[in-house]
């Protein structure tokens, strides 16, 4: 089994995190600069870290409404999942994310050192994390229970 790469997609960042061989561990790697209006995607840095960490498949965070609807940052991100599948021919896979930017908010407010604008700077990687961690989470459940 290879790693996983999950990725938290926003208008200018994508957090990056990827799993351990095992698939039990996520650990944030880095934030990419990107821009949208610009079309400027960092692909060319996901690849580098594609053949770095010798990844096999992504998941995205799927930012849902609470309501479990789709809404213009769920449909950006299923676009940039569609690049990634044009461009590396990997399986994609989505993960509801609704509350986990919340949760590393939160996560990185108890830790009282952290400056608003330090936890700027790692509130993405750290998104990426806990949505790849909560899809290897759900994953393990599901093969445990077969």
């Amino acid at each position: 089994m290879g790693r996983l790469m999950g990725l938290d997609v926003g208008s200018r960042t994508v957090g990056v995190a990827v799993s351990d061989l095992l698939g039990w561990t996520a650990q944030g790697v880095e934030i990419i600069p990107i821009n949208e209006d610009e079309s400027q995607f960092g692909l060319e840095r996901v690849a580098q870290l594609v053949a770095e960490y010798e990844v096999t498949a992504f998941v995205l965070g799927l930012p849902k409404n609470m309501n479990n609807t789709l809404g213009p940052r769920a449909e950006a991100a299923q676009a940039y999942g569609q690049m990634l599948a044009e461009k590396f021919h990997l399986p994609i896979d989505f993960q509801d994310e609704r509350l986990t930017t919340v949760e590393a908010e939160r996560m990185l407010v108890e830790q009282a050192d952290t400056s608003r604008r330090k936890r700027k700077k790692v509130i993405d990687k750290l998104a990426a994390s806990l949505i790849l961690q909560n899809y290897l989470d759900a994953k393990g459940k599901l093969l445990s229970e077969i």
